[in-house]
């Protein structure tokens, strides 16, 4: 290839002799430059993602009350396990109610409420259920913080992207034939986004929530993981190359060795995989050696927080309904049924006495509109009436006014013209002397003057010198003469 070739190349991109390809980045095709059937598939993914969104559950985790530095830590943890459909910037004022947070759930789609309060003796957590309840009040019985949880470990496993997926739910010991139990597992099922285990990905699942309910103490332990799967039959040196880690090899006699044996490997490294964690995958999986159809172990590492609770007590709505079941209070049925009589007592006797009050808010009403057209059609009657009549009977409202005006100038002739009229003869000049004077004008309140204190000569002063020392000099000038110094000023 020729020079003028090799430059005709690289002037217009094409790879040869002296040229090197260029590598543009990708570009998106702008909206005018789409196709039709382009715009149609991102319509349909935007529909389909907005869908996706608005059909899982969203949470608030909140604090009420005068909340410590740990507790706080503890909703911050709670709010980090529900991401990525919580709230996790929420900030909450000391003025905000519980409606606030009701009528903003609404249009941002937010189906359970999470309330953190402390008292004297104790942690409360309020599990509300979006818009008409049930209400679950748990006592915290033990808890551990994120932190606490991390630093406990010797190798701890937790990085950004495991929160940008919900977490797995996992209820162990919930299959009890009680009220209460069945609605927990519900309300935790509830809490967290359902799944397909025929269409859902592995490797979408990087978080697991284990709740673990014990029936003879009545407790719920909260737990929350890391999931990971690596594979299984293979020797631990072999998994440490397939983890782009080269083993210490100072103690083997021969390369076959590391595909054989097992190395001393550390405390942390050396987990035992069993029948309890070991399972056939069935599709491919993130990490070497994790194909379809090889066993595969799961291993969890705990990331916290760690929480013990124990119900107390359910209720209907948002707290103010019914008491369905308590853990401490165990009341008989006649009791019960005497006490929804009389809580419905109270309801309709509320509803009446509203009633009766709104009619009385509209009598009212209807009262002050019949005199509000008794007294328009009056003040039509009176101006009809004026119409009619004309303006002879009407008395001018300025008249009064010019009369004054008049009057006053009356008053104001001078004692000569006075004269003049009177007498018939013009007057000396010795008897009004100045006729066209000024007449004064009416007397005024006089204007308060602050008076200045006067200072007595016995207390001579810098701006009252004694006359002795004041010296009167041309142009207008003192001289305040002091013990031995001289000051000039303006007088």
């Amino acid at each position: 290839m020729g020079r003028r070739s090799r430059l005709r190349a690289v002037a217009c991109g094409r790879p040869g002799a002296g040229a090197q390809p260029r590598a543009h980045p990708p570009r998106s095709p702008s909206p005018s430059r789409q196709s039709r059937r382009q715009r149609q598939e991102r319509a349909a993914a935007r529909l389909r993602a907005q869908q996706d969104f608005g059909s899982v559950p969203h949470s608030f985790v909140l604090g009420r009350g005068r909340t410590g530095r740990c507790l706080r830590g503890l909703v911050a943890d709670v709010r980090r396990v529900l991401e990525p459909f919580t709230a996790r910037a929420l900030r909450v004022r000391k003025s905000n109610s519980l409606k606030d947070f009701v009528a903003v759930a609404g249009p941002l789609g937010v189906t359970h409420f999470l309330v953190f309060s402390k008292s004297a003796s104790s942690i409360n957590l309020k599990v509300f259920r979006l818009p008409g309840g049930p209400t679950l009040t748990f006592k915290v019985m033990e808890y551990s913080l994120l932190r606490d949880v991390v630093s406990a470990q010797r190798r701890h496993r937790m990085h950004e992207q495991q929160f940008r997926r919900p977490p797995l739910l996992v209820l162990s010991n919930f299959g009890l034939q009680h009220i209460h139990v069945k609605l927990m597992a519900s309300t935790f099922q509830h809490l967290f986004p359902s799944i397909n285990v025929h269409t859902v990905n592995l490797n979408s699942i990087k978080r697991c929530v284990l709740v673990t309910y014990e029936e003879e103490t009545q407790l719920l332990h909260f737990r929350h993981y890391s999931v990971k799967v690596v594979p299984v039959g293979v020797s631990k040196g072999l998994k440490k190359l397939l983890q782009e880690k080269f083993p210490n090899m100072s103690r083997l006699e021969d390369i076959s060795e590391l595909l054989v044996k097992d190395l001393n490997l550390s405390e942390s490294e050396a987990e035992q995989d069993g029948p309890h964690n070991v399972t056939e995958l069935p599709q491919a999986c993130a990490g070497r050696g994790n194909a379809k159809a090889q066993q595969s172990a799961v291993r969890l590492t705990e990331i916290g927080p760690r929480m013990t609770l124990r119900l107390c007590k359910v209720e209907e709505g948002l707290a103010q309904g019914n008491v369905l079941y308590h853990g401490f209070v165990h009341k008989p049925e006649a009791e019960v049924r005497a006490l929804l009589a009389r809580q419905e007592a109270k309801l309709q006797l509320r509803a009446e006495r509203r009633q009766r009050q709104e009619e009385a808010v509209e009598r009212k009403r209807r009262q002050r509109q019949v005199q509000r057209e008794r007294s328009l059609e009056g003040m039509r009657r009176k101006q009809q009436e004026q119409e009619q009549d004309g303006d002879s009977g009407a008395e001018d409202p300025g008249a009064p006014e010019q009369d004054a005006a008049q009057e006053e100038e009356e008053e104001e002739e001078s004692d000569a013209e006075h004269y003049r009229r009177e007498v018939g003869a013009e007057p000396d000049q010795d008897l009004f002397p100045n006729p066209n004077k000024r007449k004064r004008l009416p007397s005024r309140p006089a204007r308060l003057r602050k008076r200045r204190r006067r200072i007595p000569p016995e207390h001579p002063t810098a701006s009252n010198p004694p006359r002795a020392q004041r010296k009167l000099l041309p142009k207008g000038k003192t001289i305040f003469q002091r013990l031995g110094c001289a000051r000039k000023g303006k007088r």
